[in-house]
């Protein structure tokens, strides 16, 4: 077998060290922008403490006016002196737009008017709304020139992915190409619309998709209300546990401990998990977990609800922050499955129930344990942490 060349390792082990450099890069800004985002009031501060340094990050020097041009200035038709908060420049000419809101302030859209406008008289293809947390990313997709209302990529500082950091990585100086990063836009575009409908069929399945999904079992019978209702639960269910299942696998197939010679023997309390065990949450856990996730979904974002391993219960966290929890699952004797709920004061109160489909009738309670968290804290004292 011929010895690889030693110019193209090199090269290739260059790469591997620019792409571990740049995602160490992101977490740290990451960890910066979660200190500094309750901080800062005003749409100035933002930019300096937060969007200037993710331009940089991408690899563009902010200080210099030829590659990054903050408040660049065109006449828009009848408005004179129209500016974009910042432009990154290729060879003299406006790439990528970017059009600033305060921390924390409002991504709609119907904010981002004058990046429409400058937009459509540039040779920019790209726009960027952002808050310095969340960064949307615009193109023409659907009409040339013409801004989208809907972005093809969103970059959340705070909540991201390897998978998100990779294509982030497309916008960067080194290796930014147009023709690359539109053709995978279209991509992205339709992969995000599509999960976002496949999430909403989770949990609510809309009659034609339940139609479709039980029209072997129908059998000719007539979709009436005692029937759609009782395919549309079944369908709901089924859904919710091939998602637990597949989850399951992945937590498996990452988690399996490497073969030893002599597996140290240790003694463990029934009901417990050995502490250098790996967690893998059972099926019942990882159903109950996805039922809790349903349940939150009119209020959070799935994403923002963990499960995390707590020795003789799975413990359901908020933001995934012991100081916030939501339930405990105390189901390692399955024959006798107990859900914790906490009340105002995080007091558990341990409450046996039969099935996890029982979770459902406790959905209020679980909403008001989130409320408490969403809602802005009228105190400034930390709150107590919960062990778990």
């Amino acid at each position: 077998m011929p010895k690889p060349c030693a110019a193209h390792t090199h090269k290739a082990q260059q790469i591997k060290e620019q792409e571990v450099d740049f995602i160490d890069q992101v977490r740290s800004l990451a960890s910066r922008v979660a200190v500094a985002k309750d901080l800062l009031q005003t749409e100035e501060a933002t930019k300096n403490a937060m969007v200037m340094p993710f331009i940089q990050l991408l690899g563009y020097n902010v200080f210099d006016p030829l590659e990054v041009t903050p408040e660049l200035i065109a006449d828009v038709g009848t408005k004179k002196g129209e500016k974009v908060d910042y432009a990154i420049l290729k060879d003299g000419k406006p790439i990528m737009l970017f059009e600033c809101k305060k921390s924390g302030g409002d991504l709609n859209i119907n904010h981002a008017s004058q990046l429409f406008r400058y937009f459509h008289v540039t040779e920019a293809r790209f726009g960027v709304l952002t808050n310095g947390v969340v960064y949307r990313f615009f193109t023409d997709l659907e009409k040339p020139n013409k801004m989208d209302e809907k972005p093809f990529f969103e970059f959340n500082i705070l909540d991201f992915r390897d998978q998100d950091v990779e294509e982030l990585k497309k916008f960067a100086k080194t290796i930014f190409d147009l023709e690359s990063i539109l053709t995978t836009a279209n991509h992205l575009k339709y992969t995000r619309a599509i999960q976002n409908t496949l999430s909403e069929w989770m949990i609510n399945p809309p009659e034609e998709f339940v139609r479709l999904v039980s029209a072997e079992f129908l059998a000719g019978k007539h979709f009436k209300n005692a029937v759609k209702d009782q395919f549309t639960l079944v369908t709901k269910r089924a859904f919710q546990q091939l998602v637990g299942d597949k989850i399951n696998e992945r937590l498996k197939g990452a988690m399996t401990p490497e073969p030893t010679l002599a597996p140290a023997i240790s003694v463990v309390e029934e009901g417990a998990r050995a502490v250098d065990e790996p967690f893998v949450p059972s099926e019942v856990e990882l159903e109950a977990f996805q039922i809790v996730r349903a349940i939150l979904r009119p209020l959070v974002k799935p994403n923002r609800v963990f499960i995390r391993d707590a020795a003789s219960y799975c413990a359901i966290l908020f933001d995934d922050n012991n100081r916030k929890p939501i339930c405990r699952l105390r189901f390692n004797n399955e024959s006798k499955l107990v859900v914790g709920l906490f009340d105002a004061n995080k007091e558990e109160e341990r409450i046996s129930i039969s099935s996890v489909d029982e979770l459902f009738d406790f959905g209020d309670r679980l909403k008001d344990c989130i409320n408490a968290y969403i809602k802005p804290s009228s105190s400034k004292e930390p709150a107590e942490p919960v062990p778990i």
